[in-house]
């Protein structure tokens, strides 16, 4: 046991339950909040840890043009990794150093280009 307290992974997933417990108490022990308590707790420890992390980020083909788009968790409005698949056909646009995709439930996910290729 004191070797999975060592793994970063762990102390991660351990805080994010915390917090996820908390909420769910805070919000009056409802049932059924469970997803909204983990988004809202796991976006609120990445921010936390967020200099410590790599940001995530998307990667789009665009006419041949691949772009790399890293997104702030807090602001992503629920996204979760995985919403497109590879080869999907995604809805964009560009607006400067900004990507905006269209997700498969009408949201944009915003995020920041930090790479072109092509």
């Amino acid at each position: 046991m004191a070797q999975e307290s060592k793994n970063p992974s762990f102390e991660l997933q351990n805080a994010i339950r915390s917090r996820a417990k908390e909420l769910y108490w805070q919000g009056g022990a409802l049932e059924g909040q469970d997803i909204e308590n983990w988004q809202q707790a796991e976006a609120e420890i990445l921010r936390e840890t967020a200099p410590h992390l790599p940001r995530p980020a998307v990667v789009i083909n665009l006419e041949g043009v691949v772009y790399t788009g890293e997104y702030n968790l807090a602001a992503a409005d629920g996204y979760i990794p995985g919403e497109w698949k590879a080869g999907d056909r995604v809805s964009i646009r560009l607006e400067g150093d900004r990507l905006f995709l269209r997700r498969p439930n009408g949201r944009e996910l915003e995020t920041n280009i930090v790479k072109r290729i092509g």
